[in-house]
């Protein structure tokens, strides 16, 4: 199963990005810790990027990176509390 990636703010606001995936085109944007079967955990490092591993992860299993203006302008982000793995 290949899908999309983008980095958006965690609340929909301008703050903090993590990583959200769309597993289909027609679903919305969910936080990478939204999918316990398709994230890791996240490396430990004070200030990295929230999903980096999964995202690396993904990118060699052929998921798409789209930019994240283009996410928000053509898709709903379904806000979630997010919560660490």
């Amino acid at each position: 199963m290949a899908g999309q990636m983008c980095w958006l703010s965690r609340f929909g606001d301008d703050g903090e990005k993590i990583l959200h995936l769309q597993t289909q085109t027609d679903r919305s944007w969910r936080p990478y810790t939204a999918y316990p079967h398709i994230c890791v955990p996240d490396y430990r490092i004070p200030g990295g990027s929230k999903g980096w591993a999964t995202y690396q992860k993904l990118l060699k299993a052929g998921w798409t990176l789209v930019p994240s203006a283009r996410a928000k302008e053509f898709a709903i982000v379904e806000v979630e509390v997010f919560n660490n793995h």
